[in-house]
């Protein structure tokens, strides 16, 4: 465990050494891959709880290891669709390989989709599946090939950011709900475009409280996002987009960030109920491989500080993929 001052501890044969203020800790003195003890895994699961995202470096799962790993903090997701370079015997884990993500599937490459995609600076920063009922818990994510350069993750603390608005907005915030969509903000091509047919033919969307309660923590959430959050319901459109700006400036303000550098067998595990990141937008262009493989933890239908939970609007419904 780690002291509030900021210093590592020992607990259960392993250290947790924080990384940055708000968020962030390197877990060492512990084999992922091998049979871990039940208290080893007690305390990785408190230090995720406390720093949202923890890191290992020096890791040597195989697929089969990541998946048994995953299944001692919960219960894996297993996706309808993934990507062609996820392992086909090993249903839980989704590859993500940079040139292959879209690789001209919709008629883009990946570097084009990111533009279109990122045509803001808030709208890259997500949680995991966030426009399902019920996004997944948390994700674990190993790192296979990496560049010598860029490629780097960012995480934000979502409790933080919270805790870090003015009373009366944090009033104001509490009882609202916004409607979370896939591929919202996402820019089109000109012209015909397949990835925007593709998104209506799969329209995916919830509704889900602007303050989320941390099942495990009870910490009050800013559970906003750049990728998914579309309206907030009861609140013109002007009067929504204006609101939401300034939440996710709130929500990604450096000192609620971390920024991991990965190296080859770095994994990262983080809450993604209380966290959002960006991926790496810096590498497209290098023509250097990343491969990373992720598994995902099934997680619960978000409940808002009234005690209502979130309503399926499309597209979307509880522990189905």
């Amino acid at each position: 465990m780690t002291t509030d001052t900021g210093t590592a501890e020992w607990d259960a044969g392993i250290e947790v050494n924080p990384v940055a203020g708000h968020i962030g800790a390197e877990i060492t003195g512990v084999d992922l891959s091998g049979d871990l003890d039940d208290s080893v895994v007690a305390a990785i699961r408190a230090a995720l709880l406390r720093w949202k995202v923890v890191f290992f470096r020096g890791q040597k799962l195989d697929h089969a290891g990541h998946v048994a790993f995953a299944r001692r903090f919960g219960e894996p997701v297993v996706l309808g669709r993934r990507g062609s370079a996820s392992p086909v015997e090993f249903a839980e884990i989704e590859t993500t390989a940079d040139r292959l993500e879209l690789g001209g599937k919709f008629g883009m490459e990946h570097e084009e989709w990111l533009q279109r995609r990122r045509h803001t600076l808030l709208r890259g920063w997500h949680c995991d599946h966030g426009a399902r009922i019920d996004p997944p818990a948390a994700t674990i994510l190993r790192a296979e090939t990496v560049p010598p350069y860029g490629g780097d993750t960012t995480w934000s603390n979502l409790a933080a950011a919270y805790a870090g608005l003015s009373a009366p907005v944090r009033e104001f915030v509490d009882g609202l709900r916004v409607e979370h969509r896939l591929g919202v903000g996402y820019q089109p091509r000109p012209g015909d475009d397949a990835y925007v047919r593709h998104l209506l033919d799969h329209q995916v969307a919830s509704l889900h409280p602007l303050v989320r309660v941390h099942p495990e923590s009870g910490e009050r959430i800013l559970y906003v996002n750049g990728y998914y959050v579309e309206q907030i319901a009861g609140l013109s459109r002007a009067e929504s987009r204006a609101v939401l700006d300034m939440l996710l400036e709130q929500a990604v303000r450096p000192e609620y960030t971390v920024r991991f550098r990965w190296e080859p067998g770095s994994v990262a595990f983080w809450d993604n109920r209380a966290t959002i990141h960006l991926a790496p937008g810096d590498n497209a262009h290098l023509g250097f491989p990343r491969t990373m493989h992720r598994v995902m933890l099934a997680g619960e239908v978000p409940v808002g500080p009234d005690g209502k939970p979130s309503e399926a609007i499309t597209g979307t419904e509880v522990g189905r993929w």
